[in-house]
């Protein structure tokens, strides 16, 4: 199930990361964890479901939130950028960025982006992911937790004890991210979604969300992918030049194969 087709669930998961803590999402999400072309970053997001009921505040003590802006679904626009296509398992962590532009006419605090991972073939758990963002204020580094939902999405909320990130109105925050997978990684293609989530003590709203960020996690000297990575970077011509090359070295070796099968015969 989708957060677009269940407006309930999306609006319990908005509370509930927006939470104190992460500690109240591990109630519904265990602890453990038993083609499109790549790299698009602009294609429809899709997003966890975790089931979980708002923290109830009085109207009166919730702090105002960012204001929309007239057309737009939320009041923070957020990119990926600088995505690579692919991770090597055990290769170290490769860094992107996530783009936060305040569209609203007020400053918006207490911003945290949650990033939300979905493999396809559902092999992939928490103690392999290896993800940390900078403060660009202060410089320091934190790192991502993530948590497993029963949709076998992981989720990694940008906490760490960090109060939040503060956009002013018209400007934009890059946070600076670096992603990695453990050597054990099972290769195959991931799925990665950033929801923005505006932080007001127990409370929170859902203020913005990223298109799809698509990635392949990819042993190191894994031939067949090498070539068919070539190919489709050197067009129709590198095409055609790499398979002439592909059916040259097979006929060398077929060549080889043949003269060693007519002297086994001659003796």
């Amino acid at each position: 199930m989708r957060l677009r087709t269940a407006p309930v669930a999306l609006a319990t998961l908005v509370t509930a990361v927006a939470a104190a803590t992460v500690a109240p999402l591990a109630g519904v999400a265990a602890a453990g964890d038993g083609g499109l072309p790549h790299g698009r970053h602009d294609v429809a997001p899709r997003k966890p479901v975790v089931a979980m009921g708002p923290v109830a505040r009085p109207l009166a003590e919730k702090p105002a939130t960012c204001e929309l802006r007239t057309g737009s679904a939320f009041p923070l626009d957020t990119k990926v950028q600088g995505g690579p296509e692919e991770y090597v398992p055990g290769g170290g962590s490769e860094e992107w960025s996530l783009d936060l532009t305040n569209t609203s006419d007020r400053t918006c605090d207490g911003i945290h982006p949650v990033l939300v991972l979905v493999d396809r073939d559902r092999t992939l758990n928490n103690a392999q992911l290896r993800m940390e963002f900078d403060d660009p204020v202060t410089g320091r580094s934190h790192p991502v937790p993530f948590i497993k939902t029963d949709e076998d999405e992981h989720i990694g909320v940008f906490d760490d004890g960090f109060p939040g990130f503060v956009i002013g109105a018209g400007r934009t925050v890059t946070v600076r991210v670096r992603l990695g997978f453990t050597a054990d990684t099972v290769p195959g293609p991931v799925t990665a979604t950033a929801a923005i989530v505006q932080r007001r003590g127990g409370d929170g709203q859902w203020v913005g969300e990223s298109g799809e960020y698509r990635f392949d996690v990819v042993d190191e000297g894994d031939l067949l992918h090498e070539l068919d990575t070539e190919l489709a970077a050197t067009g129709a011509g590198g095409a055609l030049t790499g398979l002439g090359a592909g059916a040259a070295v097979l006929l060398v070796a077929g060549g080889a194969l043949l003269m060693g099968a007519r002297r086994l015969r001659a003796r």
